[in-house]
């Protein structure tokens, strides 16, 4: 062999050996870097090399911000009613417990069919475990009240009243970017610690005026139905649940609560909304 044809060989092998050193450093975008067995990447750093067009977008991103305030007057109060200075036929349903898997997605969809927005009153831990549910109620326009983490009934001091209402607060922002005012406490107990502390917080505090009754074990359906037609007034506030138990007597009552007040002429609005149009 030519010293010529030895040196061309060298010179080939030299490029090939470069080359391969460059990709071998290189990061296709998406992969991650070979690590150690016993060293598992940071969370940061698998933030950083997962795939963005995979991984879900955060709530901020999925749905606007909103704040559900209360107006001056109804600010630490207790509100059962809401006066009307025209009388216009608007009442709001309120459905508590929930986020709740298949009963609130049941609801959803009855809602959305007849274009109605109403006032749900989440449980934190509920809202823990259905966070894209919950997401879901924001999205298709709903408010959002505070009812405690852990729907106790029994007297607190002020530190667990703090914890139970700041808790859920801050995982509904954090879950769906909401902020609210109203907030409802569990069974409607007014004097175990949670409402003091809520109008400490100039929260509303929501109460009800009329009730479906559909915690009753033993009525039927129509008999929520009857209750919600019968007891309907201008400017009521009526309690329903999606959670806290097997809820589909109320699933299978809410078409016709709906189609009954629509016939009585009321419009629905939410809570805010509600307290908004007060005399």
């Amino acid at each position: 062999m030519t010293d010529n044809y030895l040196k061309r060989q060298k010179m080939i092998i030299s490029i090939v050996a470069i080359a391969s050193t460059i990709t071998a450093c290189s990061i296709t975008p998406g992969t991650s870097p070979q690590v150690g067995l016993n060293q598992p990447m940071s969370k940061i750093h698998t933030a950083q090399v997962q795939n963005p067009a995979k991984d879900p977008l955060p709530p901020s991103a999925k749905v606007e911000n909103l704040t559900f305030t209360v107006p001056a007057k109804f600010q630490g109060k207790t509100v059962y009613k809401v006066p009307l200075s025209s009388n216009e036929k608007v009442i709001a349903l309120s459905i508590d417990d929930g986020p709740w898997p298949k009963t609130t997605l049941e609801m959803l969809d009855i809602l959305k069919q007849n274009d109605v927005k109403v006032t749900f009153f989440w449980v934190g831990q509920a809202l823990q475990a259905n966070p894209d549910l919950a997401k879901q109620v924001v999205a298709e326009g709903h408010a959002i009240g505070n009812h405690t983490w852990h729907h106790w009934y029994r007297r607190m001091d002020e530190a667990t009243a703090k914890s139970e209402i700041d808790r859920t607060s801050d995982l509904i922002y954090k879950t769906t970017g909401v902020k609210t005012a109203l907030f409802r406490p569990p069974g409607g107990f007014l004097n175990n610690g949670l409402a003091a502390y809520a109008k400490s917080q100039k929260d509303a505090v929501i109460m009800w005026s009329l009730t479906s009754a559909d915690t009753d074990p033993h009525a039927k359906p129509q008999a929520f139905v009857n209750n919600v037609l019968k007891g309907a007034k201008p400017g009521s506030i009526v309690l329903m649940h999606d959670g806290g138990g097997d809820r589909h007597r109320t699933v299978e009552a809410l078409p016709q609560i709906i189609s009954g007040l629509k016939k009585q002429g009321y419009r629905f609005v939410t809570i805010p909304e509600l307290l908004k149009m007060a005399q």
